[in-house]
């Protein structure tokens, strides 16, 4: 998809933050579009982007370390309004001629801020002269740079913000784009509209239009081929797709064995009857049974999987005539969890995406990738708003490599068997669960919400008793948790009923289990994930 998303953009320079993603996310809640870019980009490459807005984003980095992450100085004269935050308020103040200090007390969570501005700070607004603010940070400013003010201190931190409303530079040693700060969205709110002067009029609806109207100067009269899982993310694809150009979209279905049980007949009736496109239904089960037969590590299974869904799509797509367009559902945690991200920063891999394994040598796809700086819950907005239906916007999270990576082990027809019957347990209560919150709140995201909930099997036996007889048999491990960006996710606080039908029905109902145990593990350190 082209660059020129939208004519109001707000960069996000950064430097190696955990929270940089986040920033991001809390800018496009307010309505106003924003990427992230490294922060050692140029300034003419910045410039050429034609933002409306920087922010310089937090880091782990000293500014003093040999190898402290740097921004040209030449942003400082663009003329931008700039908002920098932790690290970013320290790389203003030293380039900008201040001075920044290592303290021998650090600041780390929630910290007593008060306004020394007597209200004139456009940044902080209205925000009251004593309010809590989240801290995470042993170096600070100690001395601000020409032209600029102090506007709050804490205890610890004589600089918590500082200022040059002439220059419209702002800063803070605190996080607003945390919600441990309470005020954080009111003064990056601020900053959007009374100091910059933007509009909040990025909205799912302008998107749809904006990505169309893309798709369809991409494509012309070619014809695109697109991998449909049958969840979310392939889901708009092919609603943008199919509202872009209609019958020139032919949506491929790889049934590869592993998906969840009933699911394939789901997946093809609700395509076939929802969507005006050509839909393939591929039966490739036996072939990836004999290809994972013995196989035991997580990232083979990945990597065998992910090859044979290319053989498979592609043996389809060399039948087709006139094919020119992949299609991809390629979301922003994708790429930044694969360690590729389209920023240009650098990112260890966690574990790799079929859809970002490189194609085939010989073949030769445009990418159409319209959801690639896009964050789930976002993308289930669009969903909503191109009027896709209710059961299919808020599917579960599906990985690409199947049940085969919620099998710890090898992967065999009877361990496929008893997870698929664990996992629709499992499915099933926690989908009730859901909508009698929803019932009860009207939030289809309430504060206990689950987001993604499955059953995982794990390759070890524990000895039970059942019926008066000692079992040594298989446990289901449960996972459930809570999240609205897929970046970050919580283990769901499920009540003890619930969590005690779960295992009453998955030991009762399924042969060969005997145990029920529950992951209470948040992401990070874990991954949502099992393999």
């Amino acid at each position: 998809m082209g660059e020129d998303r939208t004519q109001q953009k707000v960069l996000v320079l950064d430097f190696g933050a955990q929270y940089g993603q986040l920033i991001a996310r809390r800018v496009r809640d307010l309505h106003v579009y924003s990427e992230i870019v490294p922060c050692d980009t140029p300034a003419d490459e910045i410039a050429a982007l034609d933002p409306s807005a920087l922010i310089l984003s937090g880091g782990p980095a000293s500014v003093y370390a040999d190898d402290a992450p740097s921004l040209d100085p030449g942003i400082f004269e663009l003329g931008l309004p700039i908002l920098g935050f932790c690290y970013g308020q320290q790389i203003m103040a030293l380039t900008l001629g201040g001075k920044v200090a290592h303290t021998d007390i650090g600041e780390y969570g929630p910290a007593d801020m008060r306004r020394c501005d007597e209200g004139r700070s456009k940044l902080l607004g209205t925000t009251p002269d004593e309010q809590t603010v989240w801290m995470s940070h042993r170096d600070s400013v100690s001395e601000v740079p020409e032209g600029f003010c102090i506007t709050s201190t804490t205890e610890t931190c004589p600089v918590a913000s500082m200022e040059c409303a002439e220059r419209k530079l702002y800063a803070t040693q605190f996080h607003p784009e945390v919600r441990h700060t309470p005020y954080g969205d009111e003064m990056l709110s601020n900053f959007l509209f009374a100091i910059c002067g933007l509009a909040p009029d990025w909205t799912m609806d302008s998107v749809i239009e904006d990505t169309v109207a893309a798709i369809r100067e991409q494509v012309g009269d070619a014809r695109v081929i697109l991998g449909l899982s049958g969840g979310v993310d392939s889901s708009v694809v092919a609603a943008l797709c199919s509202k872009a150009i209609g019958k020139q979209l032919t949506c491929v279905f790889v049934n590869h064995g592993l998906l969840r049980k009933n699911e394939p007949e789901e997946v093809e009736e609700v395509f076939t009857k929802n969507f005006d496109v050509d839909f393939i239904h591929v039966h490739a089960e036996e072939r990836y049974a004999k290809l994972l037969d013995g196989v035991e590590d997580p990232e083979q299974k990945r990597s065998i999987i992910g090859s044979q869904f290319w053989k498979e799509f592609f043996d389809v797509a060399e039948k087709l005539d006139g094919v020119q367009f992949l299609a991809q559902g390629t979301i922003y945690p994708d790429i930044i969890e694969s360690g590729a991200r389209k920023t240009g920063g650098k990112a260890s891999t966690i574990k790799s995406h079929h859809n970002l394994i490189p194609f085939p040598e010989g073949v030769h796809f445009e990418l159409i990738e319209p959801l690639d700086h896009f964050f789930k819950d976002e993308v289930r907005e669009l969903g909503t708003a191109l009027g896709l239906p209710d059961h299919m916007v808020h599917r579960q999270p599906f990985p690409g490599p199947g049940l085969a990576i919620r099998i710890i082990g090898a992967v065999t027809p009877e361990k496929l068997a008893t997870l698929k019957d664990a996992d629709a347990i499992v499915r099933e209560e926690l989908d009730a669960y859901n909508q009698r919150l929803y019932e009860e709140t009207g939030e289809r995201n309430s504060e206990h919400a689950c987001w993604q909930y499955f059953a995982v099997l794990p390759d070890i036996r524990s000895v039970g008793v059942m019926g008066d007889e000692r079992t040594y048999e298989n446990p289901i491990i449960l996972r459930a948790v809570e999240s609205t960006d897929a970046m970050t996710a919580d283990w769901a606080k499920l009540p003890a009923d619930v969590l005690t039908r779960i295992s009453t029905r998955i030991v009762a109902e399924v042969d060969g289990i005997n145990r029920v145990v529950y992951d209470i593990t948040s992401k990070p350190p874990a991954t949502v994930e099992w393999e």
